[in-house]
C-alpha cells in the first residue's frame, strides 16, 4: 500500500478508490499477545489536492488473541473506519485533526494501518463458556472456577459443623 507522489498526482480531482486484502503480520512482532492476524480487507477512496492526500478507509479483518481466563484462541473482529491525512508541503498546517508528514517522494499506508490495529487490541477477551472446556483447567486441587450463573452456596466441608450449631440455635427459640 505505497504510492508515489507522481502515481497520486495523476487522479487528482478524480475518484480514486482502494479495495485490497493486505497481510500485516508484523504486528505480532510488536503485540506479542497477538497469535494471529487475518489478511485485513482495506477499502475506501482517496481525495487528493495540491497539499494533502487523505484516505478516508474501512478496516476489516480479524485477529486471533488468547482468552483472559482459559488462554483458548478467541476470534475477535476488527472493523474500523479511519480518516489519515498527509500532507504533502506545509509543515505548518493547522487543523485540529491529526496529519502525517510524507516522507521523501512516496506514501506508505502500512505504519498507519499496522497502529491501528495495535490500537484495536483490547486488554482482555474472552471465549464463550464452550469453548473454555477446550483452555486451561477449571478446577484443581481445592480450587474451582465458578461461573456468574452457576453461583451456588456451597458449605466448606470444614464449617459444616459450625452451620449446624446456628440451625439448632434457631430452633430452640420457638
Amino acid at each position: 500500500m505505497k504510492w508515489t507522489m507522481s502515481q497520486l498526482q495523476k487522479y487528482r480531482n478524480k475518484d480514486f478508490s482502494v479495495d485490497e486484502y493486505v497481510k500485516v503480520d508484523e504486528i505480532k512482532e510488536v503485540e506479542k499477545s497477538i497469535r494471529e492476524v487475518s489478511p485485513m480487507h482495506i477499502k475506501g477512496r482517496v481525495d487528493i489536492s495540491a497539499t494533502k492526500v487523505t484516505f478516508h478507509l474501512q478496516i476489516e479483518g480479524h485477529l486471533i488473541l488468547p482468552c483472559s481466563r482459559t488462554l483458548v484462541d478467541v476470534k475477535y473482529p476488527v472493523n474500523v473506519e479511519t480518516t489519515e491525512t498527509f500532507l504533502l508541503d506545509h509543515p505548518e498546517y493547522d487543523s485540529d485533526e491529526e496529519v502525517h508528514q510524507v516522507q521523501g517522494d512516496v506514501i506508505d499506508l502500512m505504519p498507519v494501518i499496522q497502529e491501528i490495529l495495535l490500537l484495536e487490541v483490547p486488554m482482555q477477551v474472552f471465549c464463550d463458556d464452550d469453548q473454555s472446556k477446550d483452555g486451561a483447567p477449571q478446577s484443581g486441587t481445592d480450587w474451582e472456577v465458578i461461573s456468574e450463573d452457576n453461583k451456588q452456596q456451597k458449605v466448606d466441608p470444614r464449617l459444616a459443623d459450625l452451620a449446624k450449631f446456628f440451625e439448632q440455635d434457631d430452633s430452640g427459640n420457638d
